[in-house]
């Protein structure tokens, strides 16, 4: 096996609450094994760029609290070509870096993948998205914060929504899975959850909000993931103004709230294990696979698996919806 000497780190894609905490695991574990840590700017677009620098402990000082990423994160469409990746390849070469560290979703994996295949660079995956929607793992770094978010803001709503007899149409963060929907929903005790996993059948939510009006029951939450396949919180809204034009109907759209703040106790020891696990893989000579937390225990998943795979929704959930919000 090839000795290890120089691991890089990135973040990439949409930011998620806890990557600090998973750039901060990775240098402070690697400095410990006499490794030398280069951090990366901007994801793999920072290394087209030789955004690529030398990290020390005093480097992540005082940021596991923080939100988003110190590395930054972006888009880099250059690099889904071959000639993005030999131009990426050549750069980590002049720091002589032989492994290296994504944090990022799906899209993220599937470039380390491609990247480690045409050129051997060994790569491991962390799981940094609030969605929740890589399998392999129970839980992804920045899903605890966002949901905690949401719940915060909606039990704010419901406040209002009391106080005035009305029904508000949530929207939260999800356009291909459903978790953040669900989760706030039931924790919040909403009347209905809509999200991707599911086919919506709104005329059957519209029933139902009849019969509640016709019973006085006139405070409603539905909170609807962004990808669900009614088209958003407002054509949910719309197509029930049209058929209940009696209710108070708004809509609160959370946006990218969801996104920002100080990460939980939750997925900062979650980013903190899964990025000492990174380097720990790395040494050990495992390579391109993805970390993850199964049943509270380490758990490596292949890239390609990865990235195919999607986190199933136990349909005991959709019962159990059904049932609280009756």
């Amino acid at each position: 096996m090839k000795k290890l000497n120089n691991i890089a780190v990135l973040t990439s894609g949409g930011d998620a609450p806890g990557m600090n905490a998973a750039v901060r695991a990775v240098v402070r574990t690697g400095i410990y094994h006499q490794l030398n840590v280069f951090g990366v700017m901007y994801g793999y677009r920072g290394i087209l760029k030789n955004e690529i620098f030398p990290m020390e402990s005093k480097s992540v000082a005082n940021i596991i609290q923080r939100g988003g990423t110190i590395l930054k994160t972006a888009r880099c469409k250059e690099f889904y070509e071959y000639e993005g990746r030999k131009k990426a390849y050549e750069n980590l070469k002049k720091h002589n870096i032989d492994g290296l560290i994504v944090i990022g979703g799906d899209g993220s994996f599937n470039g380390a993948q491609k990247f480690s295949q045409e050129f051997d660079i060994p790569c491991i995956g962390l799981p940094g998205t609030i969605d929740k929607d890589i399998a392999g793992t129970d839980f992804t770094i920045g899903f605890d914060t966002a949901v905690n978010t949401a719940i915060e803001a909606i039990d704010k709503i419901r406040d209002t929504a009391d106080a005035h007899d009305r029904l508000f149409v949530i929207e939260v963060m999800g356009r291909d899975a459903g978790y953040i929907a669900l989760h706030s929903g039931i924790a919040t005790g909403a009347e209905h959850i809509m999200m991707p996993e599911r086919k919506t059948e709104l005329n059957d939510i519209i029933e139902e909000l009849q019969a509640n009006e016709r019973r006085k029951k006139l405070v409603n939450l539905i909170v609807v993931a962004e990808g669900d396949d009614t088209g958003g919180a407002n054509e949910v809204a719309r197509r029930i103004k049209e058929s209940c034009p009696q209710l108070d109907t708004r809509v609160c759209i959370l946006g990218h709230i969801q996104r920002g703040g100080s990460p939980t106790c939750t997925d900062r020891i979650l980013a903190s294990r899964m990025g000492y696990a990174a380097v720990d893989a790395l040494l050990e000579g495992i390579h391109n696979v993805m970390i993850g937390i199964v049943n509270d225990k380490i758990h490596y998943t292949p890239l390609d698996k990865a990235v195919k795979a999607k986190q199933e929704i136990d349909p005991e959930w959709f019962k159990i919806v059904k049932i609280l919000a009756s």
